[in-house]
């Protein structure tokens, strides 16, 4: 009898610890093995039940492991904080980044750090962190992965910065991923959207869709198709053509340079009236989206025309209404890439760019260069979010078309504000719709 009591003891307090989210491995109890992990970039990974061990031997941009949120989420709701034990087994120094990452148009945070050669550090990521002006980066209960970056120190001029170019073989002992903390049941900030998720799917109302142009059926090359939620055959729509912005992971951005993360014509629309389109950077080389950098510019440019022409003549997008905007390299883009020549310059009706424009400076795009090719655009309006007129206004004097400037008040490189109800995103809602030429009620 003494032994089956001390048994439901131990069972109940087991329970309890696990109703409290300090039980080791709380977060992980759905990885049983190296093949229950999602994404695996540049690196290896073992899972031995206690452990996930993650090693690289070199990696060209970063290397990582992605732990997927089990079936039904981990309803993170109530909880303060994400903490994992990470301990560098390599004999050299490791910068270790342990990224949350949000579903659904939220962002991401991180905490990380550099490790000595057998240094153990406790992680904690703060669910809800918030941008500077207190919007919130993540939805607690919406946390679609967490994950594990590896980089490597690097000291320039006595400032230890981290390299996401990996040289020499590292390793580490990822224990103890758990949810710390209680919290009052985290809200919805009234007006924040939703975006849809990612699938892979035939286009459909409502759906955001990876879509590959013929012949592109065997490599990486797509974009991301998203029909409105009202789309109908036979009826017309405009469409905003969207870049995103260049590969960057660090404390100040979560950035996968992938047209998945377009999420600035959703915000517009709110899914409804127009259909939105997320475009890569074209390698057709390597068969697939360029994360950095432009890929091949002109290949990028023949790409978004052909896309365009399709979606316009498959699914009723609309000739004469078709906007393009970016985000960070995106927003260079749309000059660097959108107004390259005369044929794809003529596209756009509209001309949207955020935090960056071209003639930044970035990987080509000099301010004479931008001017001439801003001389080509023949739309009728532009509107730029969060850039600064007096850089700007030379490549904007040679658009010779109304500029509207905003800011949006975030204080941060993401394209989170919007997917919310400020000031900046509604003015942008009206000045797109009035644009297009639509009726009020799709504001």
């Amino acid at each position: 009898m003494k032994r089956e009591i001390t048994f439901l003891a131990a069972l109940l307090l087991s329970s309890l610890a696990s109703l409290r989210g300090d039980t080791a491995n709380a977060l992980t109890q759905h990885i049983r093995t190296t093949g229950d992990l999602g994404e695996m970039r540049d690196a290896q990974a073992v899972c031995d039940g206690a452990a996930i061990k993650l090693s690289t031997t070199k990696a060209e941009r970063h290397a990582w492991a992605v732990i997927p949120a089990p079936k039904n989420g981990w309803k993170l709701g109530a909880r303060a904080t994400v903490t994992a034990e990470i301990t560098n087994t390599s004999n050299v120094p490791v910068g270790v980044m342990l990224w949350l990452v949000g579903d659904h148009g939220w962002s991401a945070v991180v905490d990380s750090a550099t490790l000595a050669p057998q240094e153990t550090r406790t992680f904690s990521c703060d669910l809800r962190k918030t941008y500077p002006d207190g919007t919130p980066k993540l939805n607690p209960s919406d946390i679609k992965q967490i994950q594990v970056m590896l980089a490597e120190p690097v000291t320039h001029n006595g400032k230890t910065h981290l390299s996401p170019i990996i040289t020499q073989p590292v390793s580490i002992e990822l224990r103890q991923l758990t949810a710390q903390g209680d919290q009052p049941k985290w809200k919805r900030p009234p007006g924040r959207l939703d975006v849809p998720a990612i699938e892979d799917a035939s286009p459909a109302p409502g759906k955001r869709v990876r879509y590959r142009l013929p012949g592109d059926e065997k490599n990486s090359i797509y974009s991301i198709l998203n029909l409105p939620a009202d789309w109908q055959s036979g009826k017309k729509y405009p469409v905003i053509v969207e870049y995103p912005g260049n590969v960057f992971f660090a404390s100040a951005c979560y950035s996968t340079g992938l047209p998945d993360q377009c999420v600035i014509g959703y915000g517009i629309t709110k899914g409804q009236g127009a259909i939105c389109l997320g475009m890569p950077f074209v390698d057709r080389p390597k068969g697939g989206v360029a994360e950095n950098g432009w890929g091949n510019a002109d290949d990028t440019a023949d790409y978004v025309m052909r896309v365009v022409a399709e979606v316009c003549g498959k699914f009723g997008g609309d000739r004469e209404n078709v906007i393009i905007t970016g985000f960070s390299r995106g927003a260079i883009a749309c000059g660097y890439i959108g107004l390259r020549n005369d044929k794809i310059a003529a596209l756009w009706k509209g001309f949207h760019a955020c935090q960056h424009s071209d003639g930044a400076n970035w990987n080509g795009s000099t301010m004479t260069g931008a001017i001439e090719r801003a001389a080509r655009f023949k739309g009728q309006a532009v509107f730029q979010t969060d850039n600064s007129q007096d850089n700007f206004q030379p490549v904007m004097d040679a658009m010779k078309t109304k500029v509207t400037w905003a800011q949006s008040g975030l204080h941060f490189h993401s394209t989170a504000m919007f997917l919310d109800d400020r000031p900046s995103t509604q003015q942008l809602r009206e000045w797109f719709w009035s644009l297009v030429g639509q009726p009020a009620a799709h504001r």
